[in-house]
């Protein structure tokens, strides 16, 4: 069986661990992996300030926090996207207002956002799908021009870039994935970007339980209190370790998976061509990292008859997100703003591919023959 996922392992990650314990003595959280594991963020993406957390839900929630959502608040964002999108603001008792989907990317529609803001929205959260960027000159415009934060659920971004930016870094809070799905991973985890220097030190606060812990071990005080609500968002440092294993390969990683992404585009190029499939869209001021590879059946029954079709012949293949708003939950705490021409649509007819560090070449060649092979019948 080809699974759709292997978790990155590049080797060197047990070390790491085993440092963490038997050398430094850390294994709780903000040790020296977890430093470390910030420091390669910020001056990998150029962001202000970077902390690993928990999971990218936690970083999200943290964003909330840090943007003074509260109940009855309104926060844009799209329905084809994963449940913590919106779980981190129906916490604080805000409202996701979901907005359509282009067809090309699977990202919000920029240009259905405006009509959606009220006076009541605080937020606007583009998800950039497959790693690939939402429109973000758009979103920054509107979000200037109504006062509104930008928080970037750039989950599968990272590395990805707009226009030559780090995604996760354009709006006033980034949130990263590394979970075991993702890129570079340590189980469960992600990291919060923030942008703006006035919001470092309150992070700090609520993600060390609302105390000032983060100033006293770096000695600007004598001693720590608690100073704030808040909660624990810090990983484990041998989490950390493992992270940071991989991101000391990072480049080789990314270079692994973009041979077997632009692989699948090229082998599957012809189907495409001849209109059997639709293909993952890269716009030219997009730079993506090979997140995921995906395909678009004709619709939900094709799909459905192929997953069939490719897991018979040993390979294991996914569909995606359930659309939010038709989800009981989504249901009780959101609402969808216009009509849903593409999110319900698109999201039934969307394939992912099996797509993981260490995907060998002949895997790519098996796969795709057998997806060629199931639309000459």
């Amino acid at each position: 069986m080809i699974d759709f996922n292997v978790p990155p392992y590049v080797g060197t990650e047990m070390k790491y661990v085993e440092e963490a314990v038997a050398k430094n003595h850390k294994i709780c959280g903000d040790g020296p992996f977890t430093h470390q594991c910030n420091d390669w963020l910020e001056k990998r993406t150029g962001t202000v300030k970077a902390l690993l957390t928990t999971s990218c839900t936690h970083a999200t929630e943290l964003a909330a926090l840090l943007a003074d959502i509260k109940e009855g608040d309104e926060v844009i964002m799209p329905s084809y996207t994963f449940v913590s999108t919106a779980d981190a603001f129906v916490l604080r008792g805000a409202i996701p207002v979901f907005v359509d989907i282009r067809p090309d990317t699977m990202n919000i529609d920029e240009e259905k956002i405006e009509a959606a803001i009220t006076d009541r929205t605080k937020a606007i959260v583009p998800v950039h799908y497959a790693g690939v960027s939402c429109e973000m000159d758009k979103i920054m415009e509107l979000a200037e021009r109504y006062h509104l934060f930008v928080i970037e659920d750039a989950a599968q971004g990272i590395l990805s870039t707009y226009k030559g930016k780090m995604l996760g870094t354009i709006g006033d809070f980034g949130c990263y994935s590394f979970h075991e799905t993702k890129n570079y991973s340590m189980g469960e985890g992600g990291a919060l970007l923030i942008q703006n220097a006035k919001y470092v030190e309150r992070a700090e606060i609520i993600r060390e339980k609302g105390t000032d812990r983060a100033k006293f071990f770096r000695g600007q005080i004598d001693k720590y209190t608690w100073v704030d609500a808040g909660s624990s968002y810090l990983p484990g440092d041998i989490n950390a370790a493992y992270l940071m294993a991989q991101l000391d390969q990072a480049d080789m990683i990314l270079d692994d998976r973009m041979r077997s992404w632009n692989l699948y585009e090229e082998l599957l190029r012809p189907l495409s061509d001849q209109g059997k499939i639709e293909l993952p869209f890269i716009p030219d001021e997009c730079r993506h990292n090979a997140h995921m590879f995906y395909i678009k059946a004709k619709d939900l029954q094709e799909r459905t008859e192929l997953i069939a079709y490719l897991r018979k012949h040993e390979i294991q293949s996914v569909f995606h997100y359930i659309p939010l708003h038709s989800a009981p939950a989504g249901k009780r705490f959101g609402r969808f703003h216009g009509e849903d021409i593409y999110t319900t649509r698109e999201s039934e007819r969307l394939l992912r591919l099996p797509m993981f560090y260490g995907l060998k070449e002949e895997q790519v060649r098996y796969i795709t023959e057998h997806i060629i092979d199931f639309y000459k019948q």
